[in-house]
């Protein structure tokens, strides 16, 4: 396989001027970010409401958080999305901006489909419609990843992430908090069909935007289909693993581990945060207001404070501060268990989560960012993201059970306590990162050619 990369340039303006941080790229990034982060709250926590309210049961309420899997699985299809090319639109749009356009559509009908479905009359074809939402929006994950990847060079990168972020934030407002207020004074039914709508934000950045000016022209080796088919298979997926292998050795191992448990704990009590709230006695109109409005701001300071303790103490020291954070404020949540639905508990569990998700999540990138080689991003990136979220998705689908059987008080000890494995093995991983991650070798000069 043959590589022709061409590296794009760097803007004219300067960081130090605010022009830089509204280049077109920038703005692009902006509105990706949104239309990624728009139907995940609509099979997860959004989800969790609309099937409380339906007087679904909790334990199977948490058995939805599986839909998850689509995230976490989703490096198995990366190589195929980041090789084929679309017959018709590609050559229309470019190969990253016809697949993103594919998505968002299907995403977006997908949307409509299930809310013209009734879970309480038929809960396992709502279900389906619900995976189908999740897998199209892993899949949009995977192209926009690599289309910020491509679009700008390493210098832009941290601008493009942050860009990225508060898209990604402001969307989970709307199809969190928005869906939220839309479902109290209206229907879940009109939620969804507005949710659907919202995703014209993303397709109409798609049309506009250009293709990223990264040109890769991939040659397979081989006189028939089986012998390109192995070299594919050999170049877009062996490979990046071997990479893996080389650099950290037996020490992958802890850091999947680590990867694997960082953020366990929240996903096992985000899947029944919302029912939590709605059981004890708030309004929707009250949960939105404060975990989903309120709450954004406050995870918003959490990703900025978050970005300057890397700068300022590196990436290593964080990683022990953000699992301690991630663990330890789920005990806020029990402490509301016992207070009841006061408003002023319900902002200061908020505060003290929200910090620790935006500050946690700002580290995790940047960890993660850290471990991946630039030859096999895509790729990299969508496996350490994937294992990120696979056991935690697959422990979240028992949270219902767990919480049948603890009752709330008990079910969030239960959450903390699952984040102490994650805050022994920072230690380990903090200690071995800087030497373990230096200068990272590129494929040709693994394997000169």
């Amino acid at each position: 396989m043959t590589t022709d990369t061409t590296e794009p340039q760097a803007g004219a303006e300067k960081p130090t001027s605010w022009r830089y941080y509204l280049q077109q790229k920038v703005i692009v990034i902006f509105g990706l970010g949104f239309s990624s982060g728009l139907p995940f709250p609509l099979v997860y926590s959004t989800l969790s409401a609309w099937l409380e309210d339906a007087g679904i049961e909790r334990s199977t309420i948490s058995t939805f958080a599986w839909l998850g899997f689509a995230y976490s699985l989703k490096f198995c299809w990366a190589p195929l999305i980041d090789s084929l090319r679309l017959p018709v639109l590609g050559k229309l749009l470019g190969h990253r901006r016809s697949w993103l356009l594919l998505a968002q559509i299907a995403i977006a009908l997908s949307l409509v489909v299930m809310s013209s479905t009734n879970p309480t009359e038929d809960i396992a074809v709502f279900a389906i419609v619900a995976l189908a939402v999740a897998f199209l929006s892993a899949t949009q994950d995977i192209i926009i990843d690599a289309y910020r990847i491509e679009s700008a060079p390493d210098d832009m990168q941290g601008v493009l992430a942050a860009a990225y972020q508060y898209g990604y934030r402001i969307s989970l407002l709307i199809s969190m908090a928005g869906a939220l207020y839309l479902a109290d004074y209206a229907s879940w039914e009109l939620t969804y069909r507005v949710m659907a709508g919202a995703m014209l934000l993303g397709i109409i950045t798609t049309l506009l935007c250009p293709e990223p000016a990264v040109l890769r022209t991939l040659t397979y080796e081989g006189e028939n289909f089986v012998d390109k088919l192995d070299s594919w298979f050999r170049h877009a997926i062996v490979e990046p693993f071997e990479d893996f292998s080389r650099r950290f050795g037996p020490y992958l191992f802890v850091i999947l581990a680590f990867v694997s448990l960082y953020r366990i704990s929240d996903y096992v009590l985000g899947i029944l945060a919302n029912p939590f709230y709605l059981a004890i006695g708030f309004s929707k109109s009250e949960v939105a207001t404060v975990a989903k409005v309120y709450g954004l701001w406050v995870t918003l300071f959490g990703v900025g404070l978050g970005g300057w303790a890397v700068v300022r103490y590196g990436v290593a020291r964080c990683l022990i501060i953000a699992t301690v954070l991630i663990a330890s404020t789920n005990l806020f949540f029990a402490a509301m268990s016992q207070v009841g639905a006061e408003l002023w508990m319900l902002a200061l569990t908020i505060s003290a989560d929200n910090i620790a998700q935006g500050f946690g999540g700002t580290v995790l990138i940047a960890y993660l960012s850290s471990l991946t080689n630039r030859d096999f991003t895509a790729t990299q990136y969508a496996l350490l993201s994937s294992f990120m979220a696979l056991l935690p998705k697959f422990t979240a689908g028992y949270s219902g059970d767990v919480q049948e059987s603890l009752g709330w008080f008990g079910f969030f000890l239960y959450a903390a306590a699952l984040g102490v494995p994650a805050i022994i093995l920072a230690t380990f991983v903090a200690r071995r990162h800087d030497a373990l991650v230096g200068e990272k070798p590129t494929a040709s000069a693994v394997n000169p050619e």
